[in-house]
């Protein structure tokens, strides 16, 4: 599974200006994406092969490259959605970037909830593109991956970004049992295994906000010294490997 596969949407962010690139990484992690970042055509490069990413959000104004050699190069390997987020106008700027390879073109100045919208329809894109599913139901349940939303019985829940994350990993991989080091790696990242407290304190406060619980699941059955599995409820052959 390759990160843009993972739990949460990689999303490489190339833009060299340092202030524009924090607040993007700001306002993107604050959504739940995991963001990597590059200030250079080279160094965009080097991050697109290391974590293939689910969305580039490429600047065209790049110190040593300009922006369409490098979109240019990337889209002889890589079939990711390409967001063009640049403060040149004209038209024929526009035509070129999209003509080359871009997905989207959004211009600078621009606003915070129109890039997330436009972030949302190219993860979506980017999905249907891969074979994944951008939108998980169970019954009462329903996920919107590309859009972050979640809902039980039709009202919203508000999660925090790694327990998206989490429920996100539980889901796209229904039926089957996640190991406590699976989750670790990829909710929490490498880094983190071993910390199976981690997962339980998240878990507690996932099925709290869901509705659900260990003692009576509705959807995310414990399995005592492996991990969790979600299912349906209505799965009854999920109910063999419940425990309390």
């Amino acid at each position: 599974m390759t990160a843009s596969e993972g739990s949460a949407p990689v999303i490489l962010v190339v833009e060299d200006e340092a202030p524009i690139r924090r607040l993007l990484t700001v306002l993107l992690e604050s959504r739940g994406y995991r963001v990597v970042g590059a200030s250079t055509g080279s160094e965009a490069r080097i991050r697109a092969a290391e974590t293939p990413p689910a969305l580039v959000v490429l600047d065209l104004g790049l110190p040593d490259d300009d922006g369409i050699t490098v979109l240019r190069e990337l889209r002889t390997w890589l079939s990711t959605y390409v967001l063009v987020l640049s403060a040149r106008t004209l038209e024929q700027e526009k035509v070129l970037a999209l003509d080359e390879g871009a997905n989207d073109y959004l211009t600078k100045p621009f606003g915070s909830a129109e890039l997330l919208a436009r972030v949302r329809v190219g993860l979506r894109s980017s999905q249907e593109a891969r074979g994944l599913p951008s939108v998980v139901e169970f019954s009462g349940l329903r996920l919107d991956i590309a859009a972050r939303e979640v809902s039980v019985d039709g009202r919203p829940v508000q999660l925090t970004p790694l327990e998206f994350r989490l429920l996100v990993e539980l889901a796209t991989h229904a039926g089957k049992a996640l190991t406590h080091r699976h989750l670790l790696v990829h909710v929490w990242g490498v880094g983190s295994v071993g910390r199976n407290h981690y997962v339980r304190v998240c878990m507690a406060n996932l099925r709290a906000k869901l509705g659900d619980t260990a003692s009576h699941p509705r959807w995310i059955y414990t399995l005592p010294g492996v991990g969790y599995r979600m299912v349906d409820r209505d799965d009854r052959s999920a109910e063999r490997d419940e425990h309390r």
